[in-house]
């Protein structure tokens, strides 16, 4: 009965342990996602009336007002040229993104 328990508690140390480790490994999160080419310098952005924040490596922000596209405009011309940048989990097209990138900084 002990060597039940024992390994019983193992498993759910290693579930819990895992489980930590997974959540790290996950995608920034939020409506809208915007990856910076380069490194980013700042935490956040303010573009009209959405706040990004830095989370990893790239901007996140919740659903905003303005058009998908005018977002991803502001949000290069705060932060630079984007490798990415994707609305409520669709990412652009490489023609989308080009589009974008034309009001970098």
């Amino acid at each position: 009965m002990t060597r039940i328990l024992t390994v019983l508690a193992a498993l759910f140390a290693s579930t819990l342990l895992f489980g930590a480790a997974a959540g790290h490994a996950q995608a920034p999160s939020g409506y809208y996602v915007a990856t910076p080419a380069a490194q980013p310098t700042k935490t956040s952005l303010m573009t009209h009336e959405t706040v990004w924040r830095l989370s990893d490596t790239a901007y996140v922000a919740d659903k905003a007002p303005e058009r998908e596209a005018i977002l991803c405009q502001l949000v290069a011309r705060d932060a630079g040229k984007l490798s990415g940048f994707s609305a409520g989990g669709q990412a652009f097209d490489a023609d989308a993104l080009a589009k974008c990138n034309a009001h970098a900084k």
